[in-house]
Formats: structure tokens, C-alpha cells, sequence
């Protein structure tokens, strides 16, 4: 009554002013009145803003999730890490916190708070800038479901758009269809979008499992996802985790004991590696087949993808790779003249002097695949992901020196020579185009002369298999190393039957699996099966398997190769440590920039490479029996400590065996020299049949000087004749030699 009564007053003496004042205050009103409600029928004109029923098909975008052959997560793949959770799935508990947070009156009213309006407009007022937000949960979703139709620029325009899009989502989805979706898309810090993903990232178990503490935390991230990152400042996320839990009490979602032991719970989070990317080389391999196959759905579509990988496997072939690389960095094989992974890094964090994409440390590369369905158990393509990305199993071309001898005695044994079949050991020169000549050495540097095909192999004997390679053809030689799946260049010239021509590492380890599995070789497969986001299979890739040899050939082939591991050129670094049945070859580039060794049991084959990004000699005397093979000792000795052992190639009814005079490739008699008489297998058919006609009842041997293994000079010896002629095979003077593996 007293303010009336001064008003009346103050019009009764200032009547015209008073009008004055009233139209130009009614005046005010209507402009505001009118211009806010123009600007919220202009702000969306002309589809500025994105329509609400667009939400009717939309589906977030998903990362896809890689996971290895028993299941446990690896990696995921996309620019928005997320895992959908449907609303039903999604704790009560934790529903009830985000709204207690973000929007009390969520369930109250139709997508815009009026209450919360005046207050934040006095407050943009005052300090004059958009600062201080009104957002609800549709709001919010309105905004991060359509950023690019909705700037997140601090201006009434943006706040306008917000608020006329929240209102048609609230007419057209319920209140917890609105949620879920916030709830799925929400950003929650560490590349994390929405509760699925960020309670994997934070705490490493879903939803369902969290605590009060923890779900008050991912209540707490959508105000600041950087400024309260549990991670980078764990005391601030902490208060606000519990400013959190004060809300929640307050809304009576939890007692007050609860609530006191919650503040108390210490900030658990899984370690930053556990969520970082496994087995980096293998997952981006599988990345790229993935893009090309399903291009930006992979990014998006959340797709299921299972792999070959086992990680305990990787977890083994990256130790032991590790292992050896630093100790022959560390002089344990002789003096070691170059950088060593350990300078280079911390030349590195000190100076940041990264000189060039290629590593200048000495790197390796290991695969190893089931040999019957080519899936990949374990591959790592470096040393250092995060140095450099380059994945030398895959990507790189490099000589694979005498582990390309296999395929060349493989091609001979198919062209019909015995494993007994007499190789020249003995200087060669080799006339080459333009009146060229090359006269290759032997690694050892000495000669032995006339050796049979099985020694040349296990030995490694260069020029022997290099007489043998120009014997059979150098395009004869190239269509075998087409067959076992060797796709690079390959030159005419004599020099690729000792390995000078490049390869894939993974094509030469895959080539292998041919002998492993007695003739077919398996085409390298790193995925099982690719399933949608509701669990439907959209690609599965069949095992591709090839026939390379017959049986018998391949058998024979796989009894040399346990001669290089039993008593070969790897016989010191694997034979000598691994007791089981196994196969292989060393091979080291003339130049010693290159060291191999690959080896196989019925089980698995694994293949190692060392070498510098840019070829250089390695060190002095570098040799893949001794700086490579101990890598695959290792890592196989782990793969059989939990297994059962191998079981050995049986041999096919097809192959027989003999004891034959390894000078003349004929049947043993009594009569030859006990130097000379060996056993070996044959295919059947292609055993000798005849009785050795040069050792015969005479008391000379013949003069076999220069063949290796055999007396210098003749040898006198008496003897007395033996009328063999009316004897059958298989009497005692001939007994028929046992069906077993050579000694």
C-alpha cells in the first residue's frame, strides 16, 4: 500500500513523465518479447537446425574391438571409443547419478529448465559473456549427437538451437530413451564416449560392476572431461568425484554411511598400459585388410573382430626377441660396432633427435603360424611401435639367404634326385652376361668336393647348391619358388639359389608351412571371423591351403631339414637345447646384413629376422645360426612348456629305405668300405636296385680320393669271396634295413 500510494503520487505530479516512463517500459518488453520470439522462429528457418527425427535411425558411432583367438580384448579401432549400453543395462544408480549431476529436474520438464534460466542469464549479464550454461540432458545430447550442425561456440544463436531441438527430441522420445542415448554419447575423457567405454578405460570392467565411488567419478567427468581427467590430476578429480557423491546424497540415492565410505574409497584405476594397444604390429596388419575390406564401417559400425593371436605367444616371441637383440647389442657375441637401441632412445627423450623414419638400432622381425590353417600365433614387426611404425614381417624386402636353399633341393627332390644324389663341392666359376664371370665362396671358405644333396643342405654348402640350382634351371628354380608362395621379383641369375633375391618375411615363413604339414602350404590368415555389433557373422576367411609337394617329397625334404637342427649349421643353438623332432634352416646374406633362422615342428612354424632398417653388416662373422636361432629356441621351448611334445612326421608307406655306397649311389655289398655305406630313404621306385659293381670281391678299394667322407687312397684289405648270387634280398649277408629315421 505505501509503494501505491508513493506512485499515485509521483503520477498525480509528474503525470507526463510517469507515461513516458510506462510506454517506453511496455515498449522494452514488447521488443524483447518480440525479438526473442523472432529469434526462435528464425534460428532453425531454412533446415539451420538438424531435426529430431533423424534420431529415429541413428545409431552412435562404435569402435570396432579386436580380440585375440581366446577372446580377451586387444585393441579397438575408430575415432570415437565406445561401447553401447542398452538403458535397461545401465545401473539405476548410475542413471540416477548423471541426472542428479547434470539435470535434477530431468524428469520434470520438457527439455529446456525455465528454472535455471534467469539465474544463468543474470550471470552471462554480469560478467557479459554466454559463460555461465542452462543446459539440460537434452540439451546436451542435442549438442554432441549434431556437432556439426551445432557450433560449440559460446553465443545465444548456439544456446537458441540447443534449446528449439531438445524441445523436439522431448516430443518425440521418452525421457529414458533420451538418456540412454546421452548416456552412450556423452564424452568422458581418454578418448573414452560414453559409460561403456569409459568404465572399461578407467576401471576395466562394465558398467554393472562399478562401484558407488566409481560410478560417482563418471558422474563427475561430463562438467570438465580434461580439467578433471582421473589420470593427469588425480586429487581434482577426486574432489569432484566427491562434490558428486554429496549430490547423490543429497537426492537420497544413497545413505549417508554409504556416502562417508565412498568419499573414502582411494582412486583405483587400471594402469595406462593395460589399455594401450597389444601386439601393435599385428593389430594395424589386421587394421588395413579390415579398411580395405569394410572402409570407414570399421571406424564406425562397432564390428566384433576375432583374431589368431595368442597373447601369451606374442607376450613370449617379443621377450625373447628383445632378449637377443640387447644381448648382442651388448657385446655377448662379439664386439658390437654400431648404436644400440638404448643410446638411440636416450639420445632421443634427451635431444628429441630423430634423424630419420628408418631405425638406426639393430631390429628384428618374428611370425609364427599354425601350419595347417596359416593363422598367426604371434608377430612382431619391431622393436619399438611408438618409434617407429614400420613392420618388417610385412612390409619389408629383404634377402633371405640360405632359408631359400630349401626351396631350390625341395625343386630337385621333385625333379627325381634321391637325397643321396653326389653335389660338386669344388671351386666354380660362373659365366654371366656381357662376358661377366662370379665365383662364389662357400661361408666357411673351404671345399669338400663331391658330398651328397642331404650334407650340401644340412652343411649349407653354397656352391654345391648353386651347382645344383644352375643343373635344374633358374626358371625351374623360380616357378618352385612361385608355388611356395613367394611373389617378389626373382632375377635370372645363379646367384638366388643361395637367397640374394628379396622376399617378404612372412611370405618365406609361410613358405615353410609346406614342409611342416608334408606338402600343403597355408596362405597367412591373422582374422577368424568379423561379426557386426549385434553379433552376426559378416565375414569369415577360409583357411587357404595350396599343394606344393606330394607327401613322400615332403617327408623327404623335412628328414634334411632335421639333419640342419640335429647336426647342421643349427645344430649348436637348436638342436642342442630343444629335444623334440623339429626342422629348419640358418641363412645369413654374404654381406652379413641379414640373419635368419626358420623352424618348424608338426605343431607350428616361426620364422626370425634380424637386421638395420637401412642394410649394413651386422658385425663381424654374423651368422643366423647363432644370432637368430636362439630367438626361436626360446620361444619354442616356451610354446612346449604347457603342451604336449611334438609328435614326429610319420613316414609315408611310399618311402623305403637303404643302405647304400655313397660313391657310387648303388646297393651296399659286404665288400664296401664301411666309410662309404650309409642309410637313406627313397621314394619308391626310385631306389637303387643294383649291387655296387665298383666294391666288389677284390682286395682294392677303388680309388675314391677327393670324395668327401671317403678314404684319401686305396686301401689293401683281404677278403674272401662270397658267391651272392643264388642269396635273396633280405638273407643275412643283405639283411633288409630297418623302417626308422635316419641316426
Amino acid at each position: 500500500m505505501p509503494m501505491l500510494t508513493l506512485a499515485r503520487r509521483f503520477r498525480d505530479k509528474y503525470p507526463r513523465f510517469a507515461r513516458t516512463t510506462l510506454l517506453l517500459a511496455l515498449f522494452f518488453a514488447s521488443f524483447v518479447v518480440g525479438f526473442a520470439y523472432a529469434s526462435w522462429a528464425m534460428v532453425c528457418r531454412a533446415g539451420r537446425c538438424p531435426s529430431a527425427e533423424t534420431l529415429d535411425s541413428y545409431a552412435p558411432h562404435q569402435t570396432s574391438k579386436i580380440y585375440a583367438a581366446d577372446g580377451q580384448f586387444m585393441a579397438e579401432l575408430g575415432l570415437e571409443r565406445r561401447t553401447i549400453v542398452r538403458f535397461n543395462d545401465i545401473p539405476p544408480l548410475m542413471r540416477a547419478a548423471f541426472v542428479a549431476t547434470e539435470d535434477k529436474r530431468f524428469y520434470r520438464h520438457s527439455g529446456i529448465d525455465w528454472v535455471r534460466v534467469p539465474g544463468a542469464l543474470i550471470v552471462d549479464i554480469k560478467k557479459r559473456t554466454f559463460s555461465e550454461g542452462f543446459s539440460t540432458i537434452t540439451m546436451q545430447l542435442a549438442r554432441n549427437i549434431f556437432p556439426e550442425r551445432i557450433s560449440r561456440d559460446k553465443n545465444l544463436i548456439r544456446k537458441l538451437k540447443e534449446a528449439k531441438v531438445a524441445r523436439e527430441i522431448e516430443k518425440r522420445y521418452s525421457k529414458d530413451r533420451i538418456l540412454e542415448l546421452y548416456l552412450n554419447q556423452i564424452y568422458l575423457g581418454n578418448g573414452a564416449y560414453g559409460v561403456g567405454a569409459a568404465s572399461q578405460r578407467y576401471f576395466g570392467k562394465p558398467v554393472q560392476q562399478l562401484s558407488v565411488a566409481e560410478i560417482a567419478l563418471l558422474a563427475a567427468l561430463p562438467k570438465g572431461p580434461e580439467r578433471y581427467n582421473p589420470r593427469k590430476f588425480p586429487e581434482r578429480a577426486k574432489q569432484r568425484r566427491n562434490v558428486v557423491i554429496g549430490l547423490m546424497r543429497n537426492a537420497k540415492l544413497i545413505d549417508s554411511s554409504t556416502a562417508s565410505q565412498a568419499e573414502a574409497y582411494p582412486l583405483r584405476l587400471i594402469p595406462q598400459n593395460a589399455v594401450a594397444m597389444r601386439a601393435p604390429y599385428f593389430i594395424e596388419w589386421v587394421r588395413q585388410q579390415l579398411e580395405e575390406r569394410f572402409g570407414h564401417e570399421l571406424y564406425e559400425k562397432g564390428l566384433r573382430v576375432y583374431t589368431t593371436l595368442d597373447l601369451d605367444l606374442q607376450t613370449s616371441a617379443e621377450r625373447a626377441m628383445e632378449r637377443q637383440l640387447r644381448a648382442i647389442e651388448g657385446g655377448e657375441y662379439g664386439e658390437y660396432p654400431h648404436t644400440s637401441y638404448e643410446q638411440y632412445m636416450s639420445r632421443v627423450v634427451n635431444n628429441d633427435d630423430r634423424t630419420s623414419a628408418s631405425s638406426p638400432y639393430l631390429q628384428g622381425a618374428f611370425i609364427a603360424m599354425d601350419p595347417r590353417t596359416g593363422g598367426i600365433r604371434a608377430l612382431v614387426g619391431g622393436r619399438d611401435f611408438d618409434d617407429n611404425q614400420f613392420d618388417r614381417a610385412i612390409q619389408s624386402i629383404r634377402q633371405p639367404g640360405s632359408t631359400f636353399k630349401p626351396i631350390v633341393y625341395a625343386d630337385a627332390v621333385q625333379n627325381g634326385r634321391p637325397l643321396s644324389y653326389t653335389l660338386t663341392d669344388e671351386p666354380l666359376t660362373v659365366p654371366l652376361e656381357g662376358g661377366a664371370t662370379w665365383t662364389p665362396q662357400n661361408f666357411e671358405g673351404n671345399y669338400e668336393g663331391r658330398i651328397p644333396m642331404r650334407r650340401a643342405l644340412f652343411e649349407s654348402r653354397n656352391v654345391a647348391t648353386i651347382g645344383l640350382g644352375i643343373e635344374l634351371g633358374v626358371q625351374s628354380v623360380i616357378a618352385e619358388a612361385r608355388k611356395f608362395g613367394l611373389t617378389t621379383p626373382i632375377p635370372e641369375y645363379p646367384s638366388i639359389f643361395i637367397g640374394a633375391a628379396d622376399v617378404y618375411p612372412i611370405e618365406m615363413v609361410s613358405a615353410y608351412t609346406a614342409f611342416a604339414t608334408l606338402g600343403a602350404r597355408a596362405r597367412p590368415n591373422p582374422i577368424v571371423r568379423v561379426e557386426d555389433s549385434e553379433g552376426h557373422v559378416v565375414w569369415q576367411p577360409e583357411p587357404t591351403n595350396v599343394s606344393v609337394m606330394t607327401p613322400e617329397e615332403a617327408w623327404l625334404m623335412v628328414s634334411m631339414m632335421k639333419d640342419v637342427v640335429r647336426r647342421g649349421t643349427a645344430a649348436r643353438s637348436v638342436g642342442s637345447q630343444f629335444p623334440y623332432p623339429a626342422g629348419g634352416k640358418t641363412g645369413t646374406t654374404n654381406d652379413g646384413a641379414d640373419v635368419w633362422f626358420i623352424g618348424y615342428t608338426s605343431d607350428i612354424v616361426a620364422g626370425v629376422w634380424m637386421g638395420f632398417d637401412k642394410p649394413q653388416k651386422i658385425k663381424a662373422n654374423a651368422q643366423g645360426g647363432v644370432l637368430a636361432a636362439p630367438v626361436w629356441t626360446t620361444f619354442m621351448t616356451d610354446f612346449y612348456e604347457n603342451r604336449p611334445e611334438p609328435s614326429d612326421w610319420e613316414m609315408p608307406d611310399d618311402i623305403v629305405q637303404a643302405q647304400i655306397d655313397a660313391s657310387t649311389n648303388m646297393l651296399a655289398t659286404p665288400f664296401c668300405p664301411r666309410e662309404v655305406v650309409i642309410k637313406e630313404f627313397f621314394i619308391r621306385g626310385s631306389n637303387p636296385t643294383s649291387l655296387c659293381d665298383v666294391h666288389t670281391g677284390y682286395p682294392l678299394y677303388p680309388d675314391t680320393a677327393g670324395v668327401s667322407g671317403y678314404p684319401s687312397k686305396s686301401i689293401p684289405r683281404p677278403v674272401t669271396p662270397v658267391d651272392t648270387s643264388r642269396r635273396p634280398r633280405g638273407s643275412a649277408i643283405f639283411p633288409l634295413p630297418p623302417r626308422d629315421t635316419l641316426p
